[in-house]
Formats: C-alpha cells, sequence, structure tokens
C-alpha cells in the first residue's frame, strides 16, 4: 500500500495542463512537479486521494532531451515558471496539446490545433510586475511570489521573465521599506502596510502602484527620489486595500507622483493606460495577435465590429482605422475613459466606447447593429464569457464571431456552448443529445463552427497560453 512519504522510481508519462509531471503508478495518478514525459523519477509522494496522488521529484535519474537547465534560483519553489525545465520549442508544442485536450474534454470538439505562435522573447518579456510583499514566520518583510497553492512567499531579489527594471523596483521598495521602517502585511495578524507591489512599462515610462492596507504611509517624499534614480519618468499611486481579500486592488487610489496616465504607440495608434487598464502583458505577442484578429474581422472595411471586454481600447481602435464603424464594451471605468481619450488623440469619429458590463450593453449594440458585415471580438477574463452572453450571441445571428482567451478551459466550455455541444439543462451544462451520430467536425445547424484556431504564447515558461478562435455561424 502506497503511503505518505514514500519513494517510488517511475516513469513519467505526460505533462499536465498546469506544467506537472504525470506518473501513473499501482493504480494512482499522481502529478509532480519539473517532471517530463519519458524521465526516469524518484519522488516522494505528498498526499493521496482516491486514485489521485501528488508527490515532490526527488531525483531526475534519467532525464529527457528536451530538459534545460533553469533560469530562476526558486525554480520549483515559487508557483509561477512551471515549464522552465522544459525547451522552449517544446513548451510551444505542449501548449498546443494543452488546448486541443481542453476543447475534447470540456467542450467536446475535437480539433486539430497547431503549435502556439512563439514570443520572439522567451525571457523578460512581461510589462508588467505585480508582487507580494508580506512576512515571513519571524516577523521580517519579505518580497517575493507565493509558492504554489499557498500564500507563502518564497522570497526573490529578481525574475527570469521580468526585465531589468523590476530588479531595481524591488530593491528601491525594499530599502525605503527598510529605512522608513514601513512593514510587509500580514495576512494572519492583520498588522504591517504593504501588500503588493504593481507597476506597468508604457512606452518607456513606469506606473508603480504601493497595495497598502493604511491610508498613509511615512516619508513618501523619501521613496519618489530613490524611484527617481532608477526611472526617468514615473507615476507613484498608493492604493488602499485593508479588505481581507485575494483581490489585489482596493477601491481608493491615491496618485502622489506624476501624471497617473502615460502614453505610447502601438502600430500607428497612440494609446494610454493608467494602473488598472488592462493591456497585453507581452507585447511582442501582442502585435503578432491583434495584427492576426485584424485580419480575421476587418476584410474589406465594410464590417461593423464590436470589440466586447475592450480593455483601454487599443485593439477596437485598430479596428475602427480598419472597418466602417467600431464599439468597444468595457466595464472598468479607468479603461473606458482611456479608450475615449484614445479616440480623440487617434480622430476616430467611427468608434464608440461604452462602460458597463457586456451582459447588459451588448444587446442594445446587437439590436442597431444587424447584418452580413457585422462581426463580435470578444477578449473576456480568465473566468470566460457570461454564459447570458453566449446564449445571447446564438440568438443573435451574427455570421462570425472571433474570440482571444487566456484560459484554455473556459474557452472550451464557452466554445462547447456557441458550437451546441453543450446545452444548459436546469442550470447545469451537459451533452447535446442532438450530437449523438452527428459526423465528427460537423456542428448543427443555428450554431457555430470552428473555422480557424491558433494558440500564441502570451506568457513564456509558464503554464498560461493566449487562444484566437475564429468561429463560423452554420
Amino acid at each position: 500500500m502506497i503511503e505518505k512519504n514514500n519513494i517510488i522510481t517511475a516513469v513519467c508519462d505526460g505533462i499536465g495542463s498546469n506544467g506537472e509531471g504525470i506518473i501513473r503508478h499501482e493504480g494512482i495518478t499522481f502529478f509532480v512537479p519539473a517532471c517530463l514525459p519519458g524521465e526516469k523519477i524518484r519522488f516522494r509522494v505528498l498526499k493521496i486521494k482516491g486514485n489521485v496522488g501528488y508527490g515532490k521529484a526527488e531525483e531526475v535519474l534519467t532525464p529527457a532531451e528536451e530538459r534545460v537547465r533553469p533560469k530562476c534560483p526558486v525554480f520549483s519553489k515559487c508557483g509561477g515558471c512551471c515549464l522552465q525545465h522544459l525547451d522552449y520549442s517544446a513548451q510551444l508544442m505542449h501548449k498546443a496539446t494543452v488546448v486541443k485536450d481542453a476543447l475534447r474534454k470540456i467542450g467536446g470538439i475535437n480539433i486539430a490545433v497547431p503549435t502556439a505562435i512563439k514570443s520572439d522573447f522567451p525571457f523578460g518579456y512581461r510589462n508588467k510586475l505585480q508582487i507580494p510583499v508580506g512576512v515571513d514566520r519571524d516577523g521580517n518583510t519579505v518580497v517575493g511570489f507565493y509558492a504554489e497553492h499557498s500564500h507563502r512567499i518564497v522570497p526573490v531579489t529578481a525574475c527570469a521573465i521580468h526585465p531589468d527594471w523590476a530588479e531595481k523596483l524591488i530593491a528601491v521598495v525594499k530599502r525605503y521599506m527598510s529605512e522608513c521602517a514601513v512593514k510587509g502585511y500580514d495576512e494572519e495578524k492583520k498588522t504591517g502596510a504593504v501588500r503588493h507591489i504593481v507597476a506597468r512599462e508604457i512606452g518607456g515610462k513606469f506606473i508603480v502602484t504601493l497595495v497598502t492596507a493604511k491610508r498613509n504611509l511615512p516619508n513618501t517624499a523619501y521613496l519618489v527620489g530613490l524611484l527617481s534614480g532608477i526611472f526617468k519618468e514615473f507615476s507613484l499611486y498608493l492604493n488602499v486595500n485593508d479588505s481581507d481579500t485575494n483581490v489585489i486592488f482596493g477601491q481608493e487610489f491615491q496618485l502622489l507622483h506624476g501624471e497617473g496616465v502615460f502614453e505610447a504607440e502601438e502600430q500607428g495608434i497612440v494609446y494610454e493606460a493608467g494602473p488598472v487598464t488592462f493591456l497585453q502583458v507581452n507585447e511582442n505577442v501582442r502585435t503578432k495577435l491583434y495584427k492576426d484578429a485584424l485580419k480575421t474581422v476587418c476584410q474589406d472595411g465594410d464590417e461593423v465590429v464590436i470589440d466586447a471586454y475592450s480593455g483601454g481600447g487599443l485593439l477596437t481602435a485598430m479596428i475602427a482605422k480598419k472597418a466602417k464603424r467600431a464599439y468597444g464594451i468595457e466595464l472598468e471605468k479607468e479603461a473606458s475613459k482611456c479608450a475615449d481619450s484614445l479616440k480623440e488623440k487617434n480622430g476616430l469619429d467611427n468608434m464608440t466606447n461604452i462602460c458597463g458590463y457586456v451582459e447588459e450593453e451588448l444587446p442594445s449594440v446587437l439590436e442597431k447593429e444587424k447584418g452580413e458585415k457585422l462581426r463580435l471580438i470578444l477578449d473576456p477574463p480568465r473566468a470566460g464569457i457570461a454564459r447570458s452572453v453566449l446564449f445571447a450571441l446564438l440568438e443573435s445571428k451574427i455570421p462570425q464571431l472571433t474570440l482571444i482567451s487566456c484560459n484554455p478551459a473556459t474557452l472550451a466550455r464557452d466554445l462547447g456552448i456557441l458550437s451546441g455541444r453543450l446545452i444548459e439543462c436546469e442550470g447545469e451544462l451537459v451533452k447535446n443529445p442532438a450530437y449523438v451520430g452527428v459526423a465528427e467536425g460537423e456542428t448543427l445547424s443555428g450554431y457555430y463552427a470552428v473555422e480557424r484556431i491558433q494558440p500564441y504564447d502570451m506568457f513564456p515558461q509558464t503554464k498560461h497560453v493566449e487562444t484566437l478562435v475564429t468561429l463560423q455561424r452554420k
């Protein structure tokens, strides 16, 4: 009988969607991080529940050819870059497999998925830093990333997927906190101040936000001086979050220094963003993704395109330059305000920005705009598209839909509904019995068929993948 702390030697069969190795041994499927297919592994059993177990690799006895040395000194401790031990070309193939498996298992859609489009910069690509601040067991302030499935902070001074400026920023904030007696936040005791450091680079300028449980921090002028030593142009915000929550930002922002919003340019569009405006974290891959999305929705210039979950309006503006009319729907007020400013700066009179929930605002736009030239592009958060929106799309009879997703699981669910393979029964999603006997790859009339699917490696070294899907109504 296999028990906790047993040491087992076995061969890894594959990689799971979370980047962990899959090892099947004596009727139990073990998930063991940092293992690759074909490798002979010695691992320690950490937990067993039924026929599923979890382990920790103790030794790699026969390394796979795809194994590489991780750059990060805290690889396997930090919960972030779970694929750093896998050759980059193999990462791209793995992410295509993750998307394909999710579509088949969750959405009932069995189609070929091409290899993910690469990032030209597999390391140092992120334009945004979001790092927790807390205390260790001795009550000392610590800055780092959470360990997998926990809120235990693994201390770091730098991160391989962030540019050099992130290392300098971490050092400056740590120096400020040490010299000004500012403590990290203790989640258990509800004491201390700083909870997160959040920073974003926009066109070579920086927006830095300290998320704190207190409304005032001492000597913030000193912090501004320290930041001036590493950033030529920056803004500094204090965000107050004194609630017991996993949400990073609270509602209250205090601008302590700088303009608060900065401009940049992409593909001929001048755009701006603030501390909470959504922008893709990998600019290199974002350019590739947006160019492909534009080709999909704008072909002859007569299209009317709705951009749902439009963020700061960058993609909406790109669409407006090529289409007859463009609508952007975005819930976040700051982002919608940035989109309005973007519209004005770029002289886009055919661009309309709507601030509100997609599920509430989309029906009226669909009622206003109808016809064969109507296109809809949706780029929802990780939770996916609201179910009410999905059913509204089925009723709308829009000829073409384009989806951008950062979560293969919710993408598969949403595509299952749009393709008719999943239907709602008493509030639950179930397989559509009408598909029994329907040929593989065929789609029932009145639903959408996947015309094209392409993953993009927006997040190298991590388990995450971005996917672009084009759907055609049958």
